[in-house]
This record gives C-alpha cells, structure tokens and sequence, in this order.
C-alpha cells in the first residue's frame, strides 16, 4: 500500500483542529478546481484534496487513519493485521488508490471555497455559483474574413460527471465569422463557457480571432499586398495579366516601361470593414527571368544585346 499523507496533502499539522482542516481544505479547492486553476495538473491536485478532506473531516475515518502511524509521503508499507480487519473497508478503494469518493466531501464546504452560503445538507442550500468564462484563440483565414461565414472551434472544457468528480470533454461549436472581422477580435458565445453549480448560470466562451498567414497575400489593416512576377517582355512592353483577389481572378493593365518595384493598384479589392468598405489590394512588380532558356530565347536575348544602348548601371559611372 502506498501512503498518502492527508496532513502534508492540505498543509496543516497533525493535531490541527476540525476548523483548520476546513479552512484549508477550502483554500485548496479554490485554487485547485478545474473551472478556476489554469495549473495543468490541477484536477489531480483538487481530487488529492478532496481525498484528504474526506478522511479528516470525519471523527472516526480520522482516528483510523491515524493509527497508522507516520510515513512518508508515497511510501510503500504494510497496515497492521488488525488495522486491515477493523478499518481498511471504511476507506474503500480511496486510501493509497483511486482517489476519494467525492459524495464523501459535503457540497457546502465546496461552495464555501468559492464565497457561497450553503451550510450543508438538510439546511440552506448553497449559493449559485457561475460557471468559468473561457477564452480561446481561434485561427480564421482572410477568405473567411472577406466572405464572413461559419467555422467549427474544438475545445477542451471541464465538467462535472454524475458521480460528482470534474473531469473534462471535447466539444465543437460552430462560430458565424462576420464579414470583415479583424485579427485579434473577439466573439463572445454566452453560455457556452464552463457549466454553472447550484442553479447558477453557465459561464460564456470568447473566441480571439487570428488571422492565419496567407500565402499569397500581406495584410496591411485593410489593404493587401501581392508580388506581381512579369517576364522582361511584359514589364518593357506593357502588357494585361490575370492577378489573384479574394474575390476572384481579375486583369490588370501592366503599362510599358515597368519597372522592378513598381506598385500597382487595384481599388476596392482589399479586405472590407465591418460596415462594408473595402481597403485596396497592391500589386509589387518583380521582374522573373527563365532560369534555363533554350537556344532560341538565348539567340533573341543576343540580338537584344547587341542592338540595345541600356545600360542599366549608367549612374553609377556618374556617382550615383
């Protein structure tokens, strides 16, 4: 059997008194509740307590437990015949297992942790206790947020089971995006937080809104940015290419003598505000060059050079 040191587990001596075992437990179950603590392993640690509380806030349980002496916390060691014979089945799987019954833990004192005025059973019934807010990050692309529409959140929340224990489980809510929502706003679910206890109402769920990088684009507040490749022809020429928006493909006229950096605008075809209004999508020329032409393109680009006075780097000669 391992030992559980109930004393050490609520932090309190071992003559402490039947109202000092309370207040601590109280404490605990305040800091260590799944709907409150954001510590990761704080479900274990309020099971423990409540564990503990079970055994010492009962008379008899507690001199039973005492008899067995003192151990180290986790210790393996072997009860006495007569303890096993005379007490062992009282403390069930708890003691040194599974965790303690939670039926054993008067409601009253768990929501007296919580400010509630419940004095146990049979009397006042404890005050309602609101369920826990939860705030998540929600990631959204920028086609959603230029269409507004519907997405699926996956969360991890915490419940209470009919055997009275927390313990937690997956759940998905489906989330209307509203057309030109921003990165970083916030959607508030109401009741879809943590469950309420003792008849109080159940908290609300507030979704923070992340923009997820495009692949395409760069988000400047409302406006958008692309890079706009042209071949040498196209930005000497001028030419109409086809360029990608979140609303579809449209053309833009290229005008001649283009030059590598050139912004290009599209009006009206970046991302809209909550009322409606569009910011621009800007279009950065690079010039792109084939990385293997073949006899005939390098023929022609021969010619050009022979024929063509640029000179690309004249300034320099001139001290910039």
């Amino acid at each position: 059997m391992k030992y559980r040191d109930y004393y050490e587990t609520l932090g309190v001596a071992r003559d402490a008194s039947a109202a000092d075992i309370k207040k601590a437990y109280r404490k605990l179950a305040h800091q260590f509740h799944p709907d409150v603590s954001k510590e990761k392993d704080a479900e274990e640690k309020f099971k423990d307590v409540a564990e503990a509380y079970a055994t010492l806030k009962d008379p008899d349980k507690r001199a039973a437990y005492d008899q067995l002496g003192r151990h180290s916390q986790g210790e393996s060691f072997t009860p006495p015949p007569e303890w096993e014979q005379h007490f062992a089945q009282s403390f069930g799987d708890s003691f040194g297992g599974s965790g303690a019954n939670f039926q054993d833990v008067d409601l009253s004192d768990l929501f007296a942790a919580f400010g509630g005025g419940g004095r146990g059973r049979g009397r006042s019934r404890p005050s309602a206790w609101p369920g826990q807010d939860f705030e998540v990050n929600a990631p959204i692309t920028l086609e959603q947020i230029h269409a507004g529409s519907e997405v699926d959140i996956e969360l991890t929340v915490p419940e209470v089971g009919a055997d009275g224990m927390p313990h937690r489980v997956n759940k998905t809510f489906r989330v209307r995006v509203p057309k030109g929502a921003e990165d970083g706003q916030r959607l508030r679910l109401a009741g879809k937080g943590g469950p309420g206890q003792g008849g109080g109402p159940n908290g609300d769920l507030y979704l923070v809104l992340s923009v997820v990088p495009h692949p395409l684009y760069r988000v400047s507040g409302r406006d958008l940015s692309i890079d706009l490749p042209l071949a040498p022809w196209e930005a000497v020429l001028g030419a109409t290419v086809e360029v990608p928006t979140l609303g579809g493909t449209v053309e833009m006229n290229v005008p001649a003598g283009t030059a590598a950096g050139r912004r290009l605008r599209l009006s009206k075809r970046g991302l809209p505000s909550a009322k409606g209004d569009p910011g621009d999508l800007y279009a950065t020329v690079r010039i792109e060059v084939p990385s293997d032409p073949g006899a005939t393109e390098r023929g022609l680009y021969q010619q050009l050079k022979d024929a063509s006075s640029f000179d690309p780097r004249a300034r320099f000669s001139k001290g910039g």
